[in-house]
């Protein structure tokens, strides 16, 4: 059952490293409406939080967000390419493809999918995230990695809540002012939109085609295994489930001015490393951005800098930590850890690198090399 204790509460925390400034950007570069994109992100939250009773999260979609930013696509396009990938994932569920997927794809490239993600948290982290306020940042980022340190398992005083009040008191000191909240505040509700079917055409073909990939290995395949992980008695969590609700997510959200998103391996090893165990941390996470979404939206420029890009960045560092050290259980498989290396090296530094490392590392399993050069086996 959903609980709501200090440490729901801290990890609720432990994903807004990789979904804050991904939202903020995307939000900047399509042009669609704050108040919208906020509130149906955090109603997803919620709905997820009822549907699971679990930290499983939901993100946003990152190759069709990193193409918009890139790009400058409009948000219909991006509205449309959500429909789109909505269609794709409830085929996909309801035919037993993704069962079948799952059962095709070894534990050691999902391990290596895992690993790719971390290292691409962890260098994001510290390349753009705590560089972002200059030599302020590192001292910043120094004090709230201390904090993580010291507080990363006690459950009086939850590391993640003394990292977001620390960052909260470094934006009230030298960033915003009390005025700019109360100058924020404006009640306004999501409003309609009606998509064409050359929205549909082009989001499907420009942002949709390019995110499949990266869905199935980590917003679906991942998921799965992490649930596993971290969840074992959860024998509700199919493969089928994760991918219908993925699907009904995206069927709902661009109706609502809702950007694309997907449950994610990253997320819920960062809501679990943080403290969040029943759901109650994605649920008052998603409260959270319907909280910004109804009532600040006059704002958004002004109230996001309360989240100090070098205390996202420690977060997200974290949770990268958390993705890499997945891999130890296969540190005794000696073909299976070098497999499960090499597809993480393969997503983390190529071009299309998760569907890359999900292609060869998934060859490299079925093919009958030998590996006794390299393992001594």
């Amino acid at each position: 059952m959903l609980k709501i204790n200090r440490q729901e509460l801290s990890g609720a925390f432990g994903d807004i490293g990789t979904d804050f400034p991904l939202l903020v950007a995307v939000i900047m570069a399509s042009g669609l409406e704050s108040a919208n994109v906020l509130t149906i992100f955090g109603l997803l939250q919620v709905l997820t939080a009822l549907t699971y009773r679990m930290p499983m999260p939901v993100q946003p979609l990152k190759a069709m967000a990193s193409l918009v930013i890139a790009q400058k696509i409009t948000g219909n396009i991006l509205l449309g390419a959500g429909l789109a990938i909505g269609l794709v994932m409830l085929a996909l569920s309801l035919t037993g493809a993704l069962d079948r997927l799952m059962r095709l794809i070894p534990k050691a490239v999902v391990r290596g999918l895992q690993l790719g993600l971390g290292v691409s948290l962890c260098s994001l982290a510290i390349k753009e995230y705590v560089a972002a306020e200059q030599w302020q940042g590192y001292v910043l980022a120094a004090v709230a990695f201390a904090f993580v340190l010291v507080l990363l398992d006690n459950k009086k005083y939850p590391a993640a809540l003394a990292v977001i009040a620390l960052g909260l008191i470094y934006a009230l000191v030298f960033k915003v002012s009390a005025t700019t909240f109360t100058n924020a505040v404006a009640f306004q509700l999501p409003q309609l939109f009606i998509l064409s079917a050359d929205d549909i055409a082009k989001g499907f073909v420009w942002l949709a085609i390019p995110q499949i990939p990266l869905s199935l290995g980590n917003s679906i395949i991942a998921t799965k295994q992490i649930s596993s992980d971290l969840f074992p008695k959860r024998k509700d969590i199919t493969i089928k489930k994760i991918g219908l609700t993925y699907s009904l997510m995206n069927l709902i959200a661009p109706f609502l001015g809702g950007i694309p998103c997907c449950h994610g391996a990253g997320g819920m090893v960062g809501h679990y490393t943080f403290g969040g165990r029943n759901g109650g941390s994605v649920l008052i996470y998603g409260l959270f951005y319907m909280v910004l979404g109804l009532f600040f939206g006059n704002g958004f420029e002004q109230i996001v800098q309360i989240f100090p890009l070098p205390v996202l960045g420690v977060i997200l560092f974290f949770e990268g930590l958390s993705l890499i050290f997945l891999v130890k259980d296969l540190a005794h498989e000696k073909r299976n850890f070098l497999i499960a290396v090499l597809s993480g090296i393969v997503a983390f530094a190529t071009p299309n690198g998760f569907a890359a490392a999900l292609l060869i590392g998934t060859m490299i399993y079925y093919a009958p090399i030998p590996f006794k050069t390299f393992t001594g086996e």
